[in-house]
């Protein structure tokens, strides 16, 4: 991870836009768990990988990451990203959307360099997914008949798509099996899934995720537990969520009201018991791994990313 971040440190330079570096790095300095590029070296560490692509790739997937928390601040008008302002708000929203598109095309150049078509498939295919799980998720806003089949569909998209390319990938340059490279996607996948559902519930609570409680309330975001409330509200429950998910009218205490009628429906505790349902489903792909150290880590990994809702 040294090596990864002073390569990220070095290819976010520009000698002709001083900008760049100084937004780029108010938001990676802000620090963040860095799974993504920890998946990729980690897959390639379970095959004993010791050559450079490794470093390459898991800085990669930071840069695409890190460009889509950059445009995603834009679209939802975010203030808050990592416990620090965003760059759209420090800065403006022309030079965040402009500083993302010139971090995808770091990434892109970080690809090529590995000199594997089929990782630039790979990745090529992730940022064209995420994109589409952005769009989708934006397609869907505001319509309460939203079914939870869709949201893993957007959530497979937005987030799982870059968990499952970067394990993906590191097992790729590592001379993994076809078998143990489906295994690793599909480890990503429910990763990202069990990441994401685990970040719902913590947008309600408000514990350590770096930005302000209920801002996917504000949002009028469909997420997982808002769904199932949804599903099980009587008329009076459903005429709130119609004006605050609907309409989105949001007023003040309205997180308390949303808190309330998850509490009677006991949604929280569902949907902590799916995200609790992937993080199995993960761990139960790294099976048929090579058993080292490395995939013991894995394993915890899966834990730790929900850890926070135990």
């Amino acid at each position: 991870m040294n090596a990864v971040n002073h390569l990220i440190a070095t290819r976010m330079e520009s000698e002709n836009a001083p900008r760049i570096p100084e937004v780029t790095a108010h938001l990676i300095g802000a620090g963040g768990k860095r799974i993504r590029p920890l998946l990729t070296l980690a897959a390639a560490g379970l095959y004993g990988y010791d050559g450079e692509h490794d470093v390459k790739l898991a800085a990669t997937v930071e840069f695409i990451h890190t460009a889509t928390l950059l445009h995603d601040d834009v679209v939802d008008e975010s203030d808050q990203r990592r416990g620090r302002p965003t760059a759209n708000l420090l800065w403006d929203n022309q030079s965040s959307v402009l500083v993302g598109d010139y971090l995808f095309a770091r990434s892109f150049q970080l690809m090529v360099e590995a000199g594997s078509l089929r990782v630039l498939d790979i990745l090529a295919n992730a940022a064209a997914v995420i994109a589409e799980g952005e769009v989708l998720q934006l397609s869907v806003a505001r319509n309460l008949a939203t079914p939870e089949e869709t949201y893993i569909r957007v959530v497979r998209g937005k987030t799982a798509a870059l968990f499952a390319a970067a394990t993906q990938v590191g097992g790729l340059v590592a001379g993994a099996s076809e078998r143990d490279i489906t295994a690793l996607c599909n480890y990503g996948d429910a990763l990202g899934i069990a990441f994401q559902i685990a970040d719902d519930l913590l947008d309600l609570t408000g514990d350590d995720i770096g930005k302000n409680t209920g801002d996917d309330l504000r949002e009028g975001k469909l997420t997982l537990p808002v769904i199932r409330a949804i599903a099980a509200s009587d008329a009076q429950e459903r005429s709130f969520w119609e004006r605050l998910i609907g309409r989105g009218r949001y007023q003040e205490g309205d997180l308390d009201i949303a808190l309330g009628i998850f509490a009677r429906h006991d949604i929280l505790e569902t949907v902590r018991t799916t995200a609790f349902d992937y993080v199995a489903k993960a761990q139960a792909e790294l099976e048929i791994l090579p058993d080292t150290p490395i995939r013991a880590e894995l394993h915890d990994l899966a834990d730790f990313v929900v850890s926070r809702l135990r």
